[in-house]
């Protein structure tokens, strides 16, 4: 990251869904510290960025993201992932636990923590293992790992089998006042599968994953978490579904929040025609329908946020064969300009659209970002609306493995301010 130095930004459109403010305005940061917000500021001797026409956001909160390292350096590392998320206007990042090794220690925390410091682009914010190993049968140190910096606990997809293990780890976290983290699918329900259980797959004679999948173990996590009161977050909701349980579930008062990918509002099952393996990914990418009761379950609150779903792969994961391709795709690129391009097509609306990149998924795991509030330590991008880019062209994250490279996108962000530093900044 660049030194803290004073910087005065003139006439930005400042958008905060999280105060309500929504107004062409000049912004002043001094000493890293956001301290001013308001028309025809002064501040002599700061260093002054002309934002007219740009809009100035809070830094994006992305709540689901996989990182490469610790682990497989083939895959990219820290600086690289996260000096992506900067380019994109990302500033904090929630970090999956299914590492190598895994984040049950606190070694492991301490690692990432120091080494996303070094490399300055952007905050990461690791979540815990909820079992040991993932495994499913030991609880994790979740004291000691909340101490060294924890935000959640997750058992990421690794499905904890044994209920009562499930039951105890939720009564163990609700303890410590730690959201627990979950990815709802069935093992057994999924086992084979590849693609969504539809018509698609029937005609490219692929194994299928039905969406009952992801609501049967829902549909058994809600159930816990009315019984042990543990404030609980679920990632990736892919099917209509899954939103009807979640909607009748904070209808009831339970302390539930969830998130969608973004490339499950934008794609549907027919994604993957000719075996497009640039689309395979997990949860799969599931009917118009579903994708449909995605983005209204966006619109009204239903599904709090919208992240990245951040896989990066090598560049050999997805020539093989279809079932036999890894799933995930690279998203930190391109999240705020996918969600752009809903807004365009009049989708999802704009400020709510910032709101579920922003201020929610920071409220979901009860984290100090997401908003523009005086005094705070500034974290914020500009972006350009009126630009569009070919993400292929200046791709950062180390894994390549995206459907949108050579699409072109909405939105240029030139400046990101990560807790009071420069740490992107382009033409």
């Amino acid at each position: 990251m660049q030194p803290r130095a004073d910087l005065l930004i003139r006439k930005a459109r400042v958008i905060d869904p999280a105060t309500g403010r929504d107004e062409v305005a000049d912004l002043l940061i001094e000493g890293g510290r956001l301290t001013r917000i308001g028309a025809s500021l002064d501040a002599p001797g700061a260093e002054l960025f002309d934002a007219e026409g740009l809009w100035l956001l809070p830094g994006l909160v992305d709540s689901c993201v996989r990182l490469p390292e610790p682990g497989n350096h083939r895959r990219g590392s820290l600086h690289s992932e996260t000096r992506a998320a900067a380019s994109g206007g990302i500033t904090h990042l929630c970090a999956a636990p299914d590492t190598d090794p895994v984040i049950d220690s606190a070694a492991v925390v301490r690692l990432i923590r120091d080494r996303a410091m070094r490399a300055g682009f952007a905050r990461v914010l690791p979540i815990a293992a909820l079992t040991q190993g993932l495994e499913g049968s030991q609880l994790a140190e979740m004291a000691t790992l909340k101490d060294v910096g924890c935000i959640a606990v997750s058992n990421a997809g690794h499905r904890v089998q044994d209920a009562l293990v499930l039951k105890r780890s939720l009564e163990y976290a609700a303890t410590f006042d730690l959201p627990v983290i979950f990815r709802p699918q069935d093992s057994a329900l999924s086992a084979g599968g590849c693609v969504h259980e539809g018509p698609v797959a029937a005609r490219l004679g692929l194994p299928g994953i039905p969406a009952v999948a992801e609501t049967v173990d829902l549909a058994r996590a809600l159930l816990l978490v009315e019984a042990t009161g543990v404030r609980a977050h679920f990632h990736q909701i892919s099917c209509a579904a899954s939103v009807a349980l979640l909607r009748h579930a904070r209808a009831q008062g339970l302390p539930v929040t969830a998130d969608v990918s973004i490339h499950h509002l934008l794609l549907d099952e027919s994604a993957i025609e000719g075996f497009n393996s640039f689309c395979h990914i997990s949860p799969p990418l599931r009917s118009r329908a579903d994708r449909d009761a995605l983005i209204q379950g966006v619109i009204d609150g239903t599904l709090d946020a919208i992240s990245s779903q951040h896989t990066p792969l090598g560049s050999s994961a997805k020539l093989a064969p279809f079932p036999s391709t890894r799933p995930g795709i690279s998203g930190l690129d391109t999240l705020l300009s996918l969600t752009l391009e809903l807004v365009q097509r009049d989708q999802i609306p704009l400020r709510r659209a910032i709101d579920a990149l922003t201020a929610a998924p920071a409220r979901c795991l009860g984290l100090n970002a997401g908003r523009l509030e005086d005094g705070r330590l500034a974290s914020l991008c500009i972006v350009d609306p009126t630009a569009s880019r070919l993400p292929g062209e200046d791709w950062l994250s180390a894994g390549r493995n995206s459907p949108w490279l050579d699409t072109e996108l909405p939105g240029v962000v030139r400046l990101t301010v990560c807790e009071g530093k420069v740490t992107w900044l382009s033409d």
